[in-house]
């Protein structure tokens, strides 16, 4: 009974934050949503494309299920994750995201035809015998933090917030830079 109830708290849990981290691209143009906004050339689109790999190996490769597409796989020589954190110009927008579906959908097949005790095994994890539990486990803590950085991202692009649909920050230009302004003046006294 409980594993029932785990496996579709989990699997909702992520079902949600993959919509909400989609949105995060609603709106922006095919430069922002590509442009490289860290040091390290984070980015909107580049997200997206990385966490259809999490879901095709994760929620499918390890458990015995392959995504039926060409897929480069983390133990291969020279695979650096970086690569795979961007996407170059010929790549559109709708192919990114059509993926990320198509994967998330082999994701959630894997799901529902699986007890949450079916074993894997990710070889280039330290401890690598796994359950489908640990797996979902890990994509929803991946997805998270990935939306997370989505959030911080779009808001340094238009300043748009939100889990849902994003919307600009309750309260005008001034109260925030108040809010602002006190953040700042606590961190510089706490110097």
């Amino acid at each position: 009974m409980i594993d029932d109830f785990a496996k579709e708290y989990l699997h909702d849990e992520l079902r949600w934050v993959r919509e909400s981290l989609v949105l995060k691209l609603d709106g922006l143009s095919e430069y922002d949503v590509r442009r490289p906004l860290t040091a390290t050339g984070t980015n909107l689109l580049g997200l997206v494309k990385h966490l259809s790999l999490s879901e095709a190996h994760y929620l499918g490769s390890i458990l015995g299920r392959p995504f039926p597409e060409p897929l480069p796989r983390y133990d291969e020589p020279g695979f650096q994750n970086r690569d795979h954190l961007w996407v170059p110009a010929e790549e559109s927008r709708q192919d990114v995201l059509d993926g990320y579906e198509r994967a998330c959908r082999h994701a959630d097949a894997t799901i529902d035809a699986l007890p949450i005790d079916a074993p894997g095994f990710v070889p280039w994890w330290p401890r690598p015998d796994v359950r489908l539990f640990n797996l979902m486990v890990h994509v929803l803590a991946e997805t998270n933090r990935h939306a997370g950085h989505a959030d911080i991202l779009r808001e340094q692009l238009d300043g748009r917030v939100g889990s849902g649909p994003v919307t600009p920050p309750d309260g005008d230009d001034a109260d925030w830079e108040a809010h602002r302004s006190r953040i700042e003046q606590a961190a510089r006294r706490a110097q």
